[in-house]
């Protein structure tokens, strides 16, 4: 019966991973969201071996859903370390996938920013940014959601702006509409800098990102690639950090099941989330989110004035 409970436990925490994790809508404001209402927020995360599995889950949904260009990448990264210890390679003359895979490394330089030392405080400054989970800075979350909201409502404005136009040279691209499918350094940069800013609960590091994509004219179909596949090493990498705290001897047979349970739940869930953020923007259906983020953030916004103002938490539980 024990197993059964951790099983549907973890199953509903792979769920909600795997939809939060693609869905533009802040996995990380949805999780300080749900510690508050229950009156968690100032418990500190007993289980990082299951928060490492269910961002393996979700991992895993990005590599099957984006297998073929991934593969792609890997093959053409291959060839072009092969062109410049040849004295072959040309900037100039990359092709779609040698210039997304250098438009990938340019967009994870920002994230380097996160591990500044802040001086006289012995911390970075993601050790600093983590601090916005706390439940007094409850309001933080409420108006990240709302700046998320924004910037997917801009996304959109510029995303019709652009309308059908094509552009030279991309004329045989695989997709759809109009815009640019191939980033710039400008580009990547910016994206990169707004991934790094996600880190701050309540704003949602897909639709952060595949926004600005969008304002500087990307076409939103590669922008939303780009997004997902630039993600890939910020999943890895928050693994990694978590892992290294993680003592496997605490954990028994039964809790290794149940923690599979929800890793496979969040595989299968992103997989799906991540098909269906594609369709929904394929099919102009993005309001449904910039609704949704200015509702919640108004809502959490609400809440935090009134616990001002009374002095007392809002709990559920």
């Amino acid at each position: 019966m024990e197993l059964l409970q951790q099983i549907v436990q973890n199953v509903i925490l792979g769920v909600v991973q795997g939809l939060t994790e693609f869905l533009p809508v802040s996995s990380s404001g949805h999780l300080t969201i749900a510690q508050h209402l229950m009156g968690m927020a100032d418990i500190e995360k007993s289980n990082l071996f299951l928060d490492v599995m269910l961002h393996l889950g979700t991992l895993f949904a990005v590599f099957v859903f984006y297998r073929k260009l991934i593969w792609r990448l890997i093959k053409a990264f291959g060839s072009m370390v092969k062109d410049i210890f040849t004295g072959k390679f040309s900037f100039r003359k990359m092709d779609n996938d040698r210039n997304l895979i250098v438009m990938l490394f340019v967009g994870l330089i920002p994230l380097f920013l996160l591990f500044i030392p802040i001086p006289g405080t012995g911390m970075k400054v993601k050790d600093y940014v983590e601090l916005f989970s706390d439940k007094k800075y409850f309001i933080v979350v409420g108006f990240c959601l709302l700046i998320t909201s924004l910037l997917l409502a801009l996304g959109m404005f510029f995303s019709k702006r652009v309308g059908g136009r094509r552009f030279k040279g991309e004329e045989n691209s695989e997709y759809t509409g109009g815009g640019r499918t191939r980033y710039g350094v400008v580009d990547a940069i910016l994206v990169g800098i707004t991934q790094a800013f996600a880190t701050l609960p309540g704003i949602s590091r897909s639709g952060s990102t595949l926004a600005v994509g969008q304002m500087r004219g990307i076409n939103k179909q590669a922008a939303l690639d780009y997004t997902f596949v630039l993600g890939i090493p910020a999943i890895i990498g928050a693994a990694v950090l978590q892992i290294k705290d993680v003592e496997l001897s605490a954990y028994s047979g039964t809790d290794i099941i149940a923690m599979a349970c929800g890793m496979i739940s969040a595989a299968v869930v992103g997989y799906l989330a991540i098909k269906l953020f594609k369709w929904l923007l394929k099919t102009d259906k993005m309001i449904v989110f910039v609704i949704y983020t200015a509702v919640v953030g108004l809502l959490v916004v609400g809440v935090s004035v009134y616990e001002m103002v009374s002095g007392s938490f809002v709990s559920f539980v």
